[in-house]
């Protein structure tokens, strides 16, 4: 008998990374959806969050990118598209603190949504 896996175990990489980058900027589904004009739907981020829909398209991933404020390189490289040797290093923590493992990355997130999410109950 195999160990049950949680949901985080089994939800692809992209999704996980796509719901953190949301959540440690204080965004609501429906805020992205708002924020794409409607062209990222709050069902569809769910999907794509919960692992429902593993492979986004480009064009998403681009809509994604403009919404949070992150590198759309980033982005093609979490989703699969490019490895990360080809994807440009030209994020702001990358030049500050030198290469991020995907963990140190992840703590990253977790830190700075918890900041924000201090901030907005002042």
């Amino acid at each position: 008998m195999s160990p049950t896996r949680s949901k985080d175990e089994t939800r692809p990489e992209i999704g996980n990374f796509l719901k953190e980058i949301r959540n440690s900027r204080g965004l609501s589904l429906r805020d992205v959806e708002r924020l794409t004009e409607g062209k990222i739907s709050n069902g569809y981020l769910s999907q794509l969050e919960n692992g429902d829909i593993a492979k986004p398209s480009a064009v998403m991933l681009h809509r994604l990118a403009g919404a949070y404020g992150v590198d759309y390189a980033l982005l093609m490289e979490r989703a699969g598209f490019v490895s990360e040797s080809a994807a440009p290093a030209n994020r702001v923590a990358t030049s500050v603190l030198g290469e991020l493992t995907p963990d140190e990355e992840e703590q990253l997130l977790n830190f700075l949504g918890y900041l924000r999410s201090q901030k907005s109950k002042k």
